[in-house]
């Protein structure tokens, strides 16, 4: 990831809703939601929904797969795994052992 890309996934984040859809997503795992659970979840009108949704598609952080009629949408963790390795790239002054307990803290199964 590039200074670029990092800083259209922070502008997608920047906004109340499209941080509240991440961690939704994040929390759904594999599993996804629908476009129509999130905003239900959110209480968030579809419309409004479609157009975060967008932005956090194009930001990096999110992606879907049609279902029939419907998109479900999921967290992309190669785009999150990317914006933080770009944040963490030069950590600690060139000691990256000092980062460690930051990585494993990190870490999951995903």
């Amino acid at each position: 990831m590039d200074k670029i890309n990092a800083l259209d996934a922070f502008t997608a984040l920047s906004q109340a809703t499209r941080l509240d859809v991440f961690r939704l997503l994040i929390k759904a795992g594999d599993v996804g939601m629908t476009a129509g659970d999130i905003s239900d979840t959110l209480n968030v009108r579809q419309n409004t929904m479609s157009t975060n949704l967008s932005i956090l598609a194009r930001s990096g952080l999110i992606r879907s797969e049609r279902e029939g009629r419907s998109i479900r949408y999921f967290s992309d963790m190669e785009g999150v795994r990317g914006l933080l390795a770009f944040l963490m790239e030069d950590c600690c002054g060139g000691q990256p052992e000092l980062c460690q307990p930051v990585i494993n803290e990190l870490a999951c199964a995903c």
